[in-house]
């Protein structure tokens, strides 16, 4: 099993002091490692929270601290990103804490231009990742991003709305 690097509190606090309200939202926790973003989502009101970890024994102990209305998935998070996009079941918002160094600062934009359905227009994705790793941009999305010590925090906003 990879190590686990949970967000810290000052990184958790800025994503969802800038994601704002969550009421009626539907939220989607890619790299859901100890469950601790997908939750407080859930505990911030979102409609429908669904974490995604590929890992079994993560998976398991989120599961099982999962309150009613929280889907926990053993699976591929481009597995997912794919099918949500492929069934037209779109997410508000969309948050991505993988792995550090392992390519994601290329593969996740390429996958989400891929797969823009994934993602409602006017969502949100928040990819976390290093400051010494280089995020791609997704073409026809706004960026911004915002820095605490080693870690970024990319936004991206998808559609007419951006």
């Amino acid at each position: 099993m990879k190590d686990m690097r949970p967000t810290t509190g000052k990184v958790l606090l800025a994503l969802f002091n800038v994601l704002g309200p969550l009421d009626g939202k539907r939220f989607l926790d890619l790299f859901a490692g100890s469950g601790q973003v997908g939750l407080e989502a859930h505990r911030r009101g979102a409609a429908e929270v669904v974490l995604v970890e590929s890992d079994r024994r993560r998976h398991a102990e989120i599961a099982r601290k999962a309150p009613p209305g929280v889907t926990v998935l053993c699976m591929d998070a481009r597995r997912v990103v794919a099918r949500c996009a492929k069934k037209g079941c779109p997410f508000d918002i969309i948050v991505a804490d993988p792995p550090y160094e392992l390519g994601w600062g290329r593969e996740l934009p390429r996958l989400m231009a891929a797969n823009a359905g994934a993602l409602t227009d006017g969502g949100v994705l928040a990819f976390e990742h290093a400051a010494r790793e280089r995020a791609e941009d997704i073409p026809g999305w706004t960026r911004e991003d915002r820095s605490y010590g080693g870690t970024i925090l990319s936004f991206f906003r998808k559609g007419a709305e951006a």
